[in-house]
C-alpha cells in the first residue's frame, strides 16, 4: 500500500515558482505513473500533468504546457512539478496519484493510489 505525500506547496506572487514533491512511501515509486492534478476553489478537479513509470513518457494540460515541468527520480521515491510563471488561475489544491503501469504511458483515471494535497496560493 502506497502512501504519497506532497511538499513545496505555500504562497508565490504572480510569475513565480515552486517546486512540488510527490513522495512516496511504502512500496516503490518505479512501477507506478505519476499524475498531478490541481483543483480551483470552487471547482472540479482538473488534470494537469502525468509521467511514466520510467519517465520517457509525459502529458500536460494545454494550460501548463510551457510552463510545468514533470519529472521523477525513482531512486528517491519522488516525483516532482516545477511550476513557472504562475498565475494567479493556478491557485488551488494539487494532488499526485499513482497509478501501477511498466507502460511507456500515463493516464489520469482509475489511479491507485491518492495524496492529500497541497495547497498553492498565486494572489491577483
Amino acid at each position: 500500500q502506497l502512501q504519497l505525500v506532497e511538499s513545496g506547496g505555500g504562497l508565490v506572487l504572480p510569475g513565480g515558482s515552486l517546486r512540488l514533491s510527490c513522495t512516496v512511501s511504502g512500496g516503490s515509486l518505479r512501477y507506478h505513473a505519476i499524475s498531478w492534478f490541481h483543483q480551483a476553489p470552487g471547482k472540479r478537479r482538473e488534470e494537469i500533468s502525468c509521467i511514466s513509470s520510467s519517465g520517457d513518457y509525459t502529458n500536460y494540460d494545454a494550460s501548463v504546457l510551457g510552463r510545468f515541468t514533470i519529472t521523477r527520480d525513482n531512486a528517491k521515491n519522488t516525483a516532482y512539478l516545477q511550476m513557472n510563471s504562475l498565475k494567479p488561475e493556478d491557485t488551488g489544491t494539487y494532488v499526485c496519484a499513482a497509478q501501477w503501469s511498466l507502460e511507456r504511458q500515463c493516464q489520469y483515471y482509475d489511479m491507485d493510489y491518492w495524496g492529500n494535497g497541497i495547497l498553492v496560493t498565486v494572489p491577483s
